[in-house]
Order: C-alpha cells, then sequence, then structure tokens
C-alpha cells in the first residue's frame, strides 16, 4: 500500500504525477492519491474579492484562516476543480480513479478548533469563526471496499466534524493519518521543492536521509509549509508507516523518482 500526497503549489506538474501514478497502478501498485490546491484556491479567491489570510500558530505553524465563505471557495477548488482535473487526467491514462472529499461517506473526520490563537503583528490573538480542525478518523472500510473493486481513491480536504460540519484540514497530515490507519508501507509527499532543504533558498542543500528517531529535531529546518509536512511526517511514523519521502513534483516520473531515493527519506 502506498499513499501519495501532491501539493497544489505554483509549479507542480500534475500530467508528470499523474502519468506516475498511473504507471505504478497499472503495474499492479494498491495507491490512494491525495491532494490539495491552494495556489489555485488563492487565485479563485482574490478573483472573488475574498482574499486568502493565512496565519501563524502561537507554536509557528501557518495555516489558512478558513471563515465561511473561505470554505466554500476552498471546497468549489479543492473538490471541484482540482479533484476532477485529477481524476479526469487518470481515467484518460487507464486508471479507474474515483474521487473523494473528506466529507464523502464521512471518509476522514476529527475535531474542529473554532477559535485559533494566533500571533499578528508581534500580538497574541484569538480567531473566532473558523472552519479548521485535524483529521483523527479514517473510513478504512471504504478506501478497502473501493480498492477491493479497482478504483483509485483521490482524496482531498475538506474533513468532516464531529458535529457533522465541514472543515479545512492540512493536506499533509490528512495524508499521514490515511497512511497510518491503511497500513502503508510509504507515505510519498510531492510538493515544488526536491525536499527538506538545510536552506531554503539553495535548493543544493538538500537532507538526503533523517532517521525516525530524530525526525523531531527537523522542525527547526523546516521552514514555511514545510514545516507542516516534517510534522505530518513525524505522526505518519510514530503511527507505524515504514518511511517517508519528500520529493519534488516540477520534474518527470515524480513518484519513480521520489521510490529511486532522489528526495528526502525518513524510516
Amino acid at each position: 500500500m502506498l499513499v501519495v500526497k501532491v501539493g497544489g503549489s505554483a509549479g507542480i506538474d500534475l500530467a508528470a504525477v499523474c502519468d506516475d501514478v498511473a504507471r505504478h497502478v497499472l503495474a499492479g501498485t494498491r495507491l490512494i492519491l491525495v491532494h490539495g490546491g491552494s495556489h489555485e484556491t488563492n487565485v479563485v479567491a482574490e478573483k472573488l474579492g475574498v482574499p486568502p489570510r493565512f496565519v501563524t500558530s502561537v507554536s509557528g505553524f501557518q495555516s489558512r484562516y478558513t471563515d465561511r465563505a473561505t470554505l466554500e471557495i476552498f471546497e468549489m477548488v479543492y473538490c471541484g476543480k482540482t479533484n476532477k482535473a485529477i481524476v479526469e487526467m487518470l481515467q484518460a491514462r487507464g486508471v479507474n480513479a474515483l474521487g473523494l472529499s473528506g466529507l464523502d461517506g464521512a471518509l476522514l473526520t476529527g475535531v474542529r478548533k473554532g477559535t485559533l490563537k494566533v500571533i499578528e503583528g508581534g500580538k497574541r490573538k484569538l480567531l473566532r469563526g473558523d472552519f479548521t480542525g485535524k483529521v483523527e478518523r479514517v473510513n478504512v472500510a471504504l478506501l478497502d471496499l473501493l480498492l477491493a473493486h479497482g478504483y483509485t481513491p483521490v482524496v482531498t480536504p475538506p474533513a468532516l466534524s464531529y458535529e457533522g460540519e465541514a472543515m479545512n484540514v492540512d493536506g499533509d497530515r490528512a495524508a499521514a493519518v490515511i497512511a497510518q490507519q491503511m497500513k502503508a508501507e510509504c507515505l510519498v509527499i510531492l510538493s515544488n521543492v526536491p525536499g527538506l532543504l538545510r536552506d531554503v533558498h539553495d535548493e543544493g542543500s538538500l537532507i538526503r536521509t533523517i532517521p525516525a528517531a530524530a525526525v523531531e529535531d527537523y522542525m527547526g529546518v523546516a521552514q514555511g509549509r514545510m514545516r507542516m509536512k516534517v510534522l505530518g511526517a513525524s505522526e505518519a511514523i510514530a503511527g507505524g508507516v515504514g518511511a517517508v519521502l519528500f520529493a519534488d513534483a516540477r520534474v518527470p516520473q515524480p513518484l519513480t523518482r521520489a521510490l529511486a531515493g532522489q528526495g528526502t527519506k525518513i524510516a
């Protein structure tokens, strides 16, 4: 079992990702694809007059502040445009892909935060009316059913709160929970960088290997959104996933390259 998460940042080659995913699926790999859509969400939000607002938590993690209007744009892009574009590309490559949000069949459920403690302008603030949360449960039976019948699940946030509300969740951490609960051998996180870099301005500063026991020591090295990826990797490893790979989604055969060691490997 392989769980692949592809980000939604600018520069990612979704066609190359789908080419490579199809190659592995058609060769017999049981695979779940999880995706984001952050860049396209920002573009659409700006056009609709609801510019994105990013906040930094008191623990230093950056996230999108998601009020109800933002959540609706988020659903429009993630569940609609991006999810169906990926499903279409995979179908064209011979993969019987099936798109699902975390809402469908209560696929991804967890706790909605409601309020966020953030740092803005050097001051602590409490933001209310937030629709973000954390995935705790995966509908494993649904994913197993789909895989057993030859479907390749293409999964995207949002998730479902225990109160039955849609909520924005981090895609990397959601993929980590899916990998844990599906007992995946490997979680591959593809983004618009070659892996974890010691210097974000130097792609030659790639860290190639991280011992599983030391992954949390690298939280200080990670910058920006990569901090959430390292946190997700830590959670996946702690949950029994054999290895987590960070690799580049801007190149041909990104999944094959990642599995061959062209990225950062945590194991």
